[in-house]
C-alpha cells in the first residue's frame, strides 16, 4: 500500500512541476483577434510560390543527413542567402562589441548616432549577421541609421542563456558606441526576426528591468515567444507553414510534457522562464513594439498572445499579419512585393516613433 500511495505522490507531484512550474501560466484569453491584416487576402503573389519552391530544394538538399552534417550545411545555406542582398549602396564592416563578434551595416546616408540593434533569426542553432544582410540592409535604409548585426553564439554548442547574454552585452556596447567609434546613441532601435525576435523581445524587458537607456521602439517578425508550446496555431498551421511546418511538424508529435521536461533539462532553465519566454514575463511599461508574422505560419499565435498580453499591460504594441507568407518573409525582400510591403509599414512606425534628423549629429546646426 506504501508503495501504491508513493507512486500516486510522485505522479502528481510530476503532474505539478509540469503544469505550473514548467508550462507556467495558461494564456488561452490571449486567443482573441486584434491583428491589423494587411494585403490580399485571396491569393499571394507569383514570387511567393517561386520563393516557396526555392525554400523546398535548400531543404530536401539537407534531408537524410546525420544531426551534426545536417546543420552545418544548413547552416552553410542559410548563410548562402545573404549573398543575394543589396550591398550597393551599403557599408558592411566587422566589429568586436565587448569580446562578441558583430557587424556594423551603414547604408550612405545612415545616421551615426541613429542605431539598430539587430539580432538575426535561425532558432538558435543557425543564422548570422551575413545571412541576414538582406534584411539589415534594408533596416538602414529604412530608418536612416547604423544596424549592429550581432553574431551572438549558437546552439548546440553553447547554452540558450549565451544567445540572450550576448544581445545584452550588444545592447550596452551600442547606447555608447556607434559605428565611427565612441559616441553615444540619440536614437536606439531594436529588431529581430523568429529566434532574433524572441531575444528582441526579452532584451528590451531586461533592458528596463536593469535600468538601462530604453529603445525607442521595437520591431519583432514572426518572433518565437514562448517555449512551452501552448500556442494554438503551432499545430494548427503545420499544414501551411512551408518554413517551418518540416522542420517542427514532426517535433511537435512527442507528448508536450516530454518536450516540457527535456526543454528544462537542456536549458537549465524552466521552459516558461521570461528569458526564454518573454510571453510569460512583466509586459508593461515597454517600449512601442510593432509585430509581424503570418497568417499561415507556426508562430501566429506567438504573435498575438505577446501583443495582446502587452497591451493589456498598458505597454504600445501592435500586430500586422499578412496572409499567406512564409515565416519571416522579410528575408526575401529583393524577390517578394508582400516583403516590399512589410517594409514600408516597418519605416512608417520606425519614422512615428523616432522621426529623422535632418542632419547628422556631428553637423554644423543650420541657422
Amino acid at each position: 500500500m506504501s508503495g501504491l500511495l508513493f507512486i500516486v505522490f510522485a505522479a502528481v507531484l510530476l503532474w505539478a512541476i509540469t503544469r505550473f512550474y514548467l508550462r507556467g501560466e495558461n494564456l488561452s484569453r490571449y486567443d482573441r483577434p486584434g491583428a491589423i491584416a494587411i494585403g490580399d487576402s485571396r491569393e499571394p503573389s507569383a514570387e511567393h510560390h517561386e520563393v516557396v519552391q526555392l525554400f523546398s530544394k535548400m531543404a530536401e538538399s539537407a534531408s537524410g543527413m546525420s544531426g551534426k552534417r545536417r546543420l552545418t550545411v544548413m547552416r552553410e545555406a542559410m548563410d548562402a542567402m545573404g549573398e543575394d542582398a543589396d550591398l550597393s549602396d551599403v557599408e558592411v564592416t566587422g566589429v568586436d562589441v565587448a569580446g562578441v563578434p558583430a557587424e556594423w551595416v551603414c547604408a550612405a546616408d545612415a545616421n551615426t548616432a541613429r542605431r539598430v540593434l539587430y539580432l538575426h533569426g535561425g532558432a538558435f542553432t543557425m543564422g548570422s549577421p551575413k545571412s541576414h544582410r538582406a534584411i539589415t540592409s534594408k533596416f538602414s535604409r529604412i530608418a536612416g541609421a547604423s544596424v549592429l548585426a550581432v553574431d551572438y553564439r549558437l546552439m548546440p554548442e553553447n547554452r540558450r542563456i549565451d544567445c540572450l547574454t550576448d544581445c545584452q552585452t550588444a545592447y550596452r556596447w551600442i547606447l555608447e558606441n556607434g559605428p565611427t567609434g565612441a559616441e553615444p546613441v540619440q536614437t536606439l532601435f531594436v529588431a529581430g526576426d523568429s529566434a532574433g525576435g524572441n531575444l528582441t523581445l526579452a532584451v528590451i524587458a531586461w533592458a528596463r528591468d536593469v535600468g538601462l537607456r530604453a529603445a525607442d521602439a521595437a520591431v519583432a517578425l514572426s518572433p518565437a515567444t514562448d517555449g512551452t508550446f501552448t500556442s494554438p496555431s503551432l499545430l494548427a498551421n503545420v499544414a501551411t507553414d512551408h518554413m517551418l511546418g518540416p522542420l517542427l511538424g514532426p517535433v511537435l508529435k512527442v507528448p508536450k510534457s516530454l518536450m516540457l521536461w527535456f526543454s528544462w533539462f537542456s536549458n537549465r532553465l524552466p521552459p516558461s522562464d521570461p528569458r526564454i519566454s518573454p510571453l510569460h514575463g512583466n509586459l508593461s511599461n515597454l517600449p512601442p513594439t510593432l509585430v509581424h508574422a503570418s497568417e499561415a505560419e507556426m508562430l501566429l499565435d506567438d504573435a498575438r498572445r505577446y501583443v495582446g498580453k502587452a497591451s493589456d499591460a498598458g505597454s504600445a504594441a501592435s500586430l500586422e499579419t499578412w496572409h499567406h507568407m512564409l515565416h519571416v518573409w522579410h528575408v526575401f525582400e529583393q524577390r517578394l512585393p508582400e516583403a516590399r510591403e512589410a517594409f514600408e509599414h516597418i519605416e512608417r512606425f520606425l519614422e512615428l516613433m523616432a522621426p529623422r534628423m535632418l542632419k547628422q549629429s556631428t553637423a554644423e546646426p543650420v541657422d
